[in-house]
């Protein structure tokens, strides 16, 4: 019996050590320079984001390809990235918090707009496969042909999800004065998260593209722009666990509900920190006048 109990326990310290995530603290700086039809608010989010995966690979020393056609390799340690958009990415590897506030630079050379930034955060190797989901925004219509990332002030915002396997998602949407909202679960549903079934397609924010059971309580979303082009970010964030959305608030200006980007981050730190399942997806859209 104690040589069995024995026997057990070290298979159970084996097992935690194979999959337990390393977590490091990194730093770094990345020059970006800025085509000519890109803004300079756009500009310093993909700079930010193309930072965070440079750092990320440069410390796992691994081959990360992303979906949205970005390449990082790696030989010798050294990461060489090929960005040809940037967006969600999948990599080994992921940024679990920003320490301090990025520094960026903003300069000309040669009548080129250039962007510096520098920053910190911790970063958290991953250790087993996630969840493969599939996420599209979509403008103006509901099937995936519509799929953009460019929005026009009152362009309508859907969104197809898909996942192999049973699970529960949420949806945010940041916008350019760093304001978190939550556009599901949808306002009026009392569950914390949306339950979503293992091979079924869901088409969200259409009330033309719902089960009679969800149709009290769709929100349809159309898109807005009060500067000359504004830049926001999609977090589709799904676990194969339960888990429950930000403590938010209701406004009054018909808006989903909300709260700070500080707020949401600390959500998402803490829920990255208890679910090794949970997973999600960034999306960047613009919104032109």
């Amino acid at each position: 019996m104690v040589k069995r109990l024995l026997c057990c326990l070290m298979c159970i310290t084996f097992s935690i050590c194979c999959f337990s995530q390393q977590t490091k603290t990194v730093d770094g700086e990345y020059t970006y320079f800025v085509p000519e039809n890109v803004d300079l608010e756009k500009a310093k989010q993909i700079a930010l984001e193309r930072l965070k995966i440079q750092l990320i690979a440069d410390e796992f020393g691994t081959t990360i390809s992303q979906s949205n056609s970005t390449l990082v390799k790696n030989s010798n340690g050294e990461s060489d990235v090929d960005f040809l958009s940037v967006g969600g990415s999948e990599v080994r590897g992921e940024w679990i918090e920003t320490i301090g506030k990025p520094q960026f630079n903003i300069s000309y050379e040669k009548n080129m707009l250039v962007v510096r930034v520098a920053a910190k955060g911790r970063i958290r190797e991953i250790v087993s496969a996630s969840v493969d989901f599939k996420a599209l925004v979509l403008r103006n219509g509901t099937d995936d042909k519509f799929e953009s990332n460019s929005f026009k002030s009152g362009d309508d915002l859907f969104m197809s999800f898909q996942s192999p396997v049973d699970g529960y998602l949420v949806v945010y949407l940041i916008d350019a004065d760093q304001q978190a909202y939550c556009l599901l679960p949808y306002q009026n549903m009392k569950t914390g998260c949306f339950h979503v079934e293992a091979n079924k397609k869901y088409v969200l924010f259409s009330a033309q593209e719902v089960s009679p059971k969800l149709k009290p309580y769709i929100d349809e979303y159309t898109m807005t722009c009060s500067r000359k082009q504004e830049t926001n970010i999609i977090y589709t964030i799904f676990s194969t666990n339960i888990f429950t959305k930000a403590v938010d608030n209701k406004n009054d200006e018909g808006l989903p509900r909300e709260l700070s980007y500080e707020e949401f981050q600390k959500w998402l730190i803490h829920n990255q920190n208890k679910d090794r399942n949970i997973t999600y997806k960034m999306t960047a859209i613009t919104i032109n006048k």
